[in-house]
């Protein structure tokens, strides 16, 4: 394939806008948030907490629209097995903003924390706020691999260079633009992202439409013409599996640091709600484009393009179906255009995850565990030098995996039956401890690892009720994989467990230590008798308090004449009123 000037010169000037965008963002708002009192650090992670509706509506939007969301579910609409139907990510992350915007902003914004794993070691301490930074970290490096991997598809359709080298390419591009600086710098360029985007699919969507070799979308969506409807159809048999991942979708997609920095750099609690609404449906919208280029590659007949007679599914290239329409369906200088766009739009979106998995690390890990006399500037040191760790590990992920949609379920995987609980039980159940947040971790690792993971070639050790083994063959290669399939929705069950193993495990341990049964000196991780312990407490509650009396270190005792509601559920990050950090401590 000859290499195309005009499409490089595109990606080129595309580049150059958005890492022009991003420099001036940085410049503009060097000093917001400093001026107030805010470390340096704090202003990378959250801004100077001041994103007004504009611009945080369109980068809470770019959160999710990226190169995952509008490769995959092109790719998804495109498969002859799935269509429509199974193409669950626009209709799921747009639910799961709006729940997030209902009942996780409000408490999250209005208690000042920094990052999404504030609240865990606030209530749980700085180790098991090590634990859950785990699941966290592999979220945000998923889901950037899956960005990369469809940077580099994109970038190899323009010009005649591997996947590999591609990935590589947009990976080093992604991680120099994340260190020009800070949340203000991602905002900023994701207006130009969704721009890019928009423009971009809509300008080509219409040329694509009316080439000769398209047959109308209309009919090939309920009658097979070249191959099956691509509205798709969701078996009885397979129902309980489309649940499971469309649960995932909607609440997996909440506990994200790269969706909570958004929450957290709103200047209200009331504006980060709205921010959220704001952002659902404009995931909805920007999925248009995607899903009508997905139904044109499947109402295609590809002998009549210059891709050739074999269709892409033929050529498992199915991942690659967006840039191969906008390449072969359109007039160059359109998809150049498009394919211009599209890369530049989705680079940006690598910035966001990498900078949120730094955040996370430099300071919940190093600043809060480690090192809690670390400087300001240190601080900043370290968040540059994991951009660059992390920005490898997502490149090597985005190698090893395969389709785009695979990539990005598993982001969600680890978080939804590990994090997502645990964010409940925090945030509005009382009474939780480290005990039973332990118990939760191993319950939802242990169950959902059981299952095996397809795509990571990961066996399944716990074979669920319906479970069958199905032969994948790679029409290229003709090597035939064994893969089982669990129909059950064992991922639910997981986050399920989870969530039920942390409250009971929780009072368990509570009564036993409350009661005598069991002595405080077995209580090591302080998570029960030790009211005020350096564990438990956040480090702005202990800065500099080393005159803790013994006195202090009483049992906690029982509430009596509350009502059984009261005793068990947290109402108070629903309330209206401002919630003091250290409100969560008393249990």
């Amino acid at each position: 394939m000859p290499l195309h000037v005009e499409g490089l010169l595109a990606i080129v000037i595309f580049y150059v806008i958005i890492l022009f965008v991003g420099i001036w963002a940085a410049w503009k708002n060097k000093n917001s948030g400093v001026k107030g009192g805010s470390d340096r650090s704090e202003s990378i992670m959250v801004g100077g907490r001041d994103i007004g509706l504009f611009v945080g509506g369109f980068t809470m939007t770019a959160t999710w629209v990226g190169g995952g969301y509008i490769n995959g579910t092109a790719e998804y609409v495109y498969l002859p097995n799935y269509g429509l139907a199974w193409a669950q990510a626009p209709f799921g992350y747009a639910l799961s903003l709006v729940v997030g915007g209902l009942f996780f902003a409000k408490p999250m914004r209005s208690k000042g924390y920094v990052t999404m794993l504030d609240p865990f070691q606030q209530l749980y301490g700085k180790r098991m706020g090590g634990l859950l930074f785990i699941p966290a970290l592999m979220g945000e490096i998923f889901w950037s691999a899956a960005i990369l991997s469809a940077l580099g598809a994109t970038l190899s359709v323009i010009v005649d260079i591997k996947i590999n080298m591609s990935v590589m390419i947009s990976a080093l591009i992604a991680i120099f633009y994340t260190l020009v600086g800070g949340l203000y710098s991602v905002a900023y360029t994701d207006v130009v992202q969704l721009f890019c985007i928009f423009v971009g699919l809509w300008i080509s969507v219409p040329f694509a439409l009316v080439n000769p070799a398209v047959s109308d979308i209309g009919v090939t969506a309920v009658k097979k013409v070249f191959q099956t409807p691509w509205l798709g159809k969701i078996e009885p048999s397979d129902s309980w599996m489309w649940a499971d991942n469309f649960c995932l979708l909607v609440l997996g997609g909440i506990p994200w640091q790269v969706y909570f920095q958004r929450v957290l750099s709103a200047s209200s609690a009331t504006y980060a709600q709205v921010l959220s609404f704001l952002a659902a449906f404009g995931c909805l919208i920007m999925a248009v484009p995607s899903v009508l280029i997905g139904a044109i590659g499947a109402s295609t007949d590809w002998n009549q393009t210059s891709y050739g007679s074999v269709p892409p599914m033929e050529k498992d290239e199915s991942d690659m179906i967006l840039p191969i329409v906008l390449q072969h369906l359109c007039p160059p200088f359109v998809s150049f255009f498009g394919l211009g766009a599209v890369s530049a739009a989705v680079m940006s979106s690598a910035d966001s995850s990498i900078l949120s998995a730094s955040s996370m690390f430099a300071r919940n890990i190093y600043q809060l565990a480690f090192r809690q006399s670390a400087s300001d500037q240190e601080i900043v040191w370290v968040m540059r030098i994991t951009i660059f760790v992390f920005g490898a590990l997502a490149t090597a992920m985005a190698l090893l995996t395969g389709t785009v949609y695979g990539l990005w379920y598993l982001s969600s995987d680890l978080v939804y039956v590990i994090i997502f609980p645990q964010l409940i039980s925090v945030l509005f159940i009382k009474g939780t401890n480290t005990y039973g947040s332990v118990a939760g971790y191993v319950f939802g690792l242990l169950l959902r690892i059981g299952g095996g993971e397809p795509y990571l070639k990961l066996p399944p050790f716990i074979y669920y009720p319906g479970w069958m083994q199905e032969e994948k063959v790679h029409h290229m290669t003709k090597e035939v994989e064994h893969v089982v399939i669990q129909k059950f929705p064992f991922k639910t069950i997981a986050m399920l467990a989870s969530l039920s193993g942390n409250a009971l495990c929780s009072y368990m341990t509570k009564y036993l230590f409350e009661s005598g049964m069991l002595s405080p000196k077995y209580d090591f991780l302080d998570a029960v008798v030790s009211k005020h312990s350096r564990e438990i407490m956040d480090k702005t509650t202990l800065v500099g308090s080393d005159n803790i009396i013994l006195a202090e270190m009483a049992p906690v005792r029982p509430m009596i004449g509350s009502s059984l509601a009261d005793m068990f559920m947290n109402t108070e990050p629903l309330s209206d009123g401002e919630i003091s950090p250290d409100s969560n401590n008393e249990h």
